[in-house]
This record gives structure tokens, C-alpha cells and sequence, in this order.
């Protein structure tokens, strides 16, 4: 078997990003824009000024919690569709833990990031026990959860929650300004909530890399039949991995509610929850590369806001870039493959 080495990874990395802006180009050409110039207002305008800078950081915190989380279950070879759901009842676990107080400080923070972790893990202990126990694929019961998310959130936002004399897709009545996570400065984003996810990072490093647990979770993946007679617990495992990545989709909420948009609001999640899908799989699930997949991500969303602002272009084309993005991927990646077999084979 033919290991390559991470710059080789890389290199094959950067082949898909060129390979996505050709087919980038070819995208835009129908619509009449300049495609070098929409390219360059996409990216101006998510880092043109720290303001935007701002916002993508802001983006990229729940992101990338989202798609580091993610390579806990995928370590054992689980598909967690379920993170969308999972990051919405995040946030409502926070804004129920919150709700008790008018104003507050860190204690109370801090409490509320602890319910929205809590949240999370249960939403995915859910998925999880419908996959270990009633043998659902996860695929099918995550998206089903997800989509009962996002009722309990409706529900909450035009009953038991709504604002005061009006229930609108606003959602509910603000958070105390006390409430609120500390910003970096005068950026968008919070001090707080970069720190959060730097940890976060490093704890999944330690945790799937430098641990007894994420060595036993590798074999499970690999070998299910035979961690059974080796008695690593396969099942309890499972668990712990929708539970833990679970977990971090729901301090994804946490950071969405505090930090960004200081309530709880109907596309809270921002569909963050599927763009860490798409993260994993451009990053083939390497820790080192996700962030900075995040980062890019980020931007794109960012600077989508410029395109209708200055070339008239529907700002869904940052979307059509992500597609394009995965679509490169997996034709890089079939052509590292083909030739990895005929090296092989030779």
C-alpha cells in the first residue's frame, strides 16, 4: 500500500481547488460577469476591510466545531447527518438555560454553553441508539431529527417563547447585553468563541490521535466483528462518538445564540451543520486541513453578500462554488486513486 505524505495530500488538494475554478468560470460565463472578476469580488468581499474579516471569523467559529466533531463519529466509519439538528438543539438548550435570568456574567455563560453541549449530545445519543439498537442507518434518523429540530425551534419561537405581544420569524425577546459573548475589539466576533474552537481543535486532536479512547474507536471502525471479541465495546463506543461530536454541533448553537445573534431564530443553525459535511469531505476527514477548508467556506459566505451589491449576480453562486468545490474533490480524488492502483499494480 502507497502512503503519501501530507504535502502530496495537499498538492492533490490544491489540484481540486484549480480544477474548481475552471469549472467556476464556465459556471459564469452563461450569466454574462466577468468570471476573474466575480472570483475577485467574492473573495474581496470577505476579506476586503476587519470588519468582514470580522463576519468570516464569526462564520468560522461554528463551522468549524461543526466539522471537527464530525471526525469523531466518521472515525468510526458513521455518517453523523444529524449535526444540523443537533447544532439547532444546541442553541435551544442555551436559550432555556438562559431564560431564568435578566442579566448575568460568565457564571452564566458558561452555564449556558454547558445546556446547549448537553443538548447536543442527547439530540445525537438519540441517532445514535436508533443506530446501534434499532439498526436505523444514521443517515436516514439524522435527517429525520433534523427536521424535528427545526419544529421544536417554531414551535418554541410562536408559543411557549414568543417576543412579547408578537411571534414573527424574528424569533425570541434578545438577550441582556450581559448575556452576550465579549468581542474581539471591534470585530464581529468574540474573543471567547475563537478560543472555544482553537481548544476545540486540540482536544480532538489529543482525543482521536494521542488517546487510548481514539485508538480503540479507529479499531472499532475498522473492525467491528472483531472488537467485539476483543471486548473494546463497540456499541458503547458508538455511542460516545455521536454523543461527543454531538456535543460540539450543540457548542456550535451555544455560540450562534450568544455570541452572534444574542436570540433564538428559526435558521439559527445556519446551515452550518451541512457545510461541516461538506468540509470532512474535501478535508477526506484530516484534522490539519479543516480549518482551513472552514476558513474558505467562510469567505464564500461572506463575500456572496458583494456579488448582487456590485456585479448584479444572485449571491446562491457562493453555493454553486461549494457544490463545484465537492464535485472537484471527488474527481481529484478518483484520479488519485486510479493512479495509486496502476502504481500498485506495477
Amino acid at each position: 500500500m502507497i502512503r503519501e505524505s501530507f504535502l502530496q495530500q495537499l498538492g492533490w488538494l490544491l489540484a481540486a481547488v484549480g480544477l474548481a475554478l475552471v469549472l467556476t468560470v464556465l459556471v459564469t460565463l452563461p450569466s454574462g460577469a466577468p468570471p476573474l472578476e466575480t472570483i475577485y469580488v467574492l473573495f474581496k468581499g470577505g476579506v476586503g476591510s476587519m470588519s468582514k474579516i470580522g463576519r468570516v471569523l464569526a462564520g468560522w467559529v461554528p463551522l468549524t466545531l461543526c466539522a471537527v466533531g464530525l471526525l469523531v463519529p466518521f472515525t468510526a466509519r458513521l455518517w453523523n447527518i444529524g449535526v444540523e439538528g443537533q447544532v439547532v438543539m444546541g442553541a435551544i438548550f442555551c436559550t432555556a438555560a438562559l431564560r431564568p435570568f435578566d442579566n448575568g456574567g460568565a457564571m452564566e455563560i458558561a452555564l449556558a454553553m454547558g445546556a446547549a453541549m448537553l443538548g447536543g449530545a442527547l439530540w445525537a445519543l438519540l441517532a445514535g441508539m436508533l443506530r446501534v439498537f434499532g439498526r436505523v442507518h444514521e443517515i436516514f434518523s439524522g435527517l429525520g431529527l433534523n427536521f424535528v429540530a427545526l419544529g421544536v425551534t417554531l414551535w418554541l419561537i410562536f408559543g411557549p417563547w414568543k417576543r412579547p405581544g408578537v411571534a414573527s420569524m424574528s424569533g425570541t425577546q434578545p438577550l441582556d447585553f450581559s448575556l452576550w459573548l465579549p468581542r474581539l475589539g471591534k470585530l464581529s466576533v468574540s474573543w471567547v468563541s475563537l478560543a472555544v474552537a482553537i481548544a476545540a481543535i486540540f482536544a480532538i486532536y489529543y482525543l482521536l490521535y494521542r488517546s487510548e479512547w481514539g485508538l480503540k474507536l479507529r479499531a472499532v471502525g475498522e473492525n467491528p466483528k472483531a472488537a467485539t471479541l476483543f471486548s473494546l465495546g463497540p456499541r458503547r463506543r458508538l455511542l460516545q462518538a455521536f454523543m461527543i461530536c454531538g456535543a460540539f454541533a450543540g457548542l456550535a448553537g451555544a455560540v450562534q445564540v450568544l455570541g452572534v445573534y444574542h436570540r433564538l431564530l428559526p435558521a439559527i443553525s445556519s446551515n452550518y451543520g451541512y457545510t461541516a459535511l461538506l468540509v470532512g469531505m474535501m478535508a477526506s476527514f484530516r484534522l490539519p486541513l479543516v480549518p482551513f477548508i472552514c476558513l474558505f467556506f467562510a469567505i464564500l459566505n461572506v463575500g456572496s453578500i458583494q456579488l448582487p451589491l456590485q456585479m448584479g449576480l444572485d449571491s446562491s453562486l457562493s453555493g454553486v462554488i461549494q457544490g463545484i468545490m465537492v464535485l472537484s474533490l471527488f474527481i481529484v480524488q478518483g484520479l488519485r486513486l486510479w493512479l495509486k492502483q496502476r502504481k500498485e499494480a506495477d
